[in-house]
């Protein structure tokens, strides 16, 4: 969506530097005039004073105009309200930004009054804005004999590249200086760049400790304002004695900020130790899926898998769509990129350990819509806002809830719609009533096909009302659907050597991602043993005719008698 250019406030008049006092006018005469020449017919000389008061007049005006849109009441709520400065003020209009968001709103305030705190924040809430604003309100001006005052760590290098680039463009009419520090980057070009003193180091905790184990005169006394982003990511990365290392050597004097999605007990304990009295912030988001944002789950076999995505991405996701395809390991997002482009589709992909410039190329063309697709795994996913994003397909079902909550949140945002794909194998439907049951939402099988045919109005009436009620429709997909697409898909991986190559790994990686996923509850285990057999999903009703649909009613009548 197209952004108008931002309206940006009159330059704020300085106290400190009062205006030039205008040139004095001519005495006024007790009428309120200025007096006349005396002579009747004034000189060009005489004539002089009296035109330049009028030009000075017309600037005093706009002076004038200037104070009072300044002094003008700030809306309530709003980031006028926040007294910030005039650059960073400039800053946020020009990102686009008119409204706080409600994370930005709880926490910017105690942010700017210098207390700590501690967030409850997902990937695309605003909580970024939540902290770099009031950072550059707080640092304002360059210092390059200060040191570094400001740090910021991240869990991944890719939320590190995106919070810098986002620190550039709201600090725009600033003149601070950020230094990133990352994993897999030159150590000579780092070293470099804390040569340069900056004021803000953006930083990753591996990378960040080793240099500072380096370089023996690199003291971090000097940050008065530090971050923790992402922090449940942070420590499930294994990053905790690193971050307990880099707290050692901050002044006892700093702010610290943390923000985090979830609030395990390792971090709960490093909280208390990091944070001096924190302003804890919970907008319970972590139970939370947008309104707007439909979900779709299709029961099939793992084998179908392959098939049903090509055809949800060839035949119900559009075109003009953006989609992130998640996957368990980074043997299958290299065999899906590799699928997709021997059936001439061009996607962009990443994962843990991928090259980070290869990366940041995928990204960076996803970003700008040169590619439609985005393959990725969960760690690769950390902290990767897409903001426009229209579908998340669910390759393997997610062990945990809020894993699940985390994928699917990047849709439907900002008052725009999405859809959630999800495939459910039979060994995954536990974790489905468990995802129900976090969720408090209401979980239905689609009615079978031989329900369909005693009353296909009033069944698709009950659905329709279902979906409205908030509640979740799962079913299947259609097997000749799923036939016709596998075979296609078995011609392709014959005639490809590399896909060929890949399925033994892809095959083995998957065999240890099921031995380490979490496990489900014994009582969704137990349930899903007795739950009724589902029907075609809802969606595909336009894809089967009623004879069809006779056809599969005989067949499944067929199954359970034998």
């Amino acid at each position: 969506h197209a952004i108008s250019p931002p309206r940006l406030r009159p330059k704020a008049l300085n106290p400190n530097h009062p205006p030039s006092p205008l040139r004095r006018l001519p005495p006024m005469a007790p009428s309120g005039k200025s007096s006349p020449s005396t002579d009747g017919a004034a000189s060009t000389a005489d004539r002089k004073p009296w035109r330049r008061p009028q030009m000075k007049s017309k600037a005093a005006g706009k002076k004038k105009a200037a104070q009072a849109a300044h002094n003008k009441k700030p809306k309530s709520g709003g980031f006028e309200s926040m007294g910030l400065c005039e650059e960073v003020y400039r800053g946020v209009r020009h990102k686009g930004y008119r409204v706080p968001t409600p994370i930005q709103r709880k926490a910017m305030p105690l942010i700017l009054a210098g207390l700590d705190v501690a967030a409850m924040a997902r990937t695309g809430s605003g909580k970024t804005a939540a902290f770099l604003v009031p950072m550059l309100q707080r640092l304002r001006h360059r210092d390059p004999g200060a040191g570094i005052r400001a740090l910021i760590l991240s869990p991944t290098r890719d939320l590190a590249t995106q919070t810098l680039k986002f620190t550039h463009q709201l600090g725009k009419f600033s003149d601070l200086k950020t230094g990133l520090i990352v994993g897999g980057g030159s150590m000579e070009s780092q070293f470099e760049v804390l040569a340069d003193n900056p004021d803000i180091i953006i930083a990753t905790p591996g990378r960040f400790e080793h240099i500072l184990s380096m370089v023996d005169d690199l003291s971090l006394r000097s940050v008065e304002y530090v971050v923790f982003d992402e922090a449940d990511s942070l420590f499930s990365l294994g990053f905790a004695e690193q971050l307990h290392k880099i707290l050692h050597k901050l002044s006892d004097t700093r702010q610290t900020l943390l923000f985090s999605a979830t609030m395990p007990k390792a971090l709960a304990e490093f909280a208390k130790a990091g944070l001096r009295d924190p302003q804890v912030i919970r907008l319970d988001l972590d139970k939370k899926i947008s309104p707007d944002l439909k979900l779709a789950f299709f029961t099939l076999r793992q084998e179908e898998k392959l098939a049903a995505l090509l055809y949800l991405v060839r035949e119900r996701i559009s075109s003009e769509e953006q989609t992130m395809i998640f996957v368990s390991t980074k043997y299958h997002v290299e065999f899906l990129n590799i699928l997709f482009r021997e059936e001439g589709l061009e996607a962009s992909l990443s994962y843990g350990a991928m090259d980070q410039e290869a990366r940041t190329i995928h990204i960076s063309r996803f970003r700008a819509r040169k590619t439609m697709l985005l393959i990725v795994t969960d760690v690769a996913a950390r902290g990767l806002d897409i903001p426009l994003l229209d579908n998340v397909v669910n390759w393997d079902f997610p062990a945990k809830p809020k894993l699940f909550i985390h994928r699917v949140g990047r849709v439907a945002r900002q008052g725009r719609t999405g859809t959630a794909f999800t495939f459910v194998t039979s060994e995954d439907m536990p974790f489905l009533l468990d995802l129900h049951l976090f969720l408090s939402k209401p979980l239905r099988p689609a009615p079978t096909e031989e329900e369909l045919l005693k009353d296909m109005d009033g069944m698709n009436l009950k659905i329709n009302q279902s979906l409205a009620d908030g509640e979740t429709i799962y079913g299947r997909f259609p097997q000749t659907v799923l036939d016709l697409c596998s075979d296609g898909v078995k011609e392709v991986i014959s005639g490809c050597t590399d896909l060929i190559a890949l399925e033994k790994p892809c095959a083995n990686a998957f065999r240890l991602y099921l031995k380490t996923r979490a496990m489900p509850s014994k009582e969704s285990v137990r349930r899903a043993k007795d739950l009724p057999r589902e029907g075609l999903h809802p969606i595909f009703r336009d894809v089967l005719r009623p004879d069809e649909i006779s056809a599969i009613a005989f067949s499944e009548r067929l199954k359970s008698f034998r």
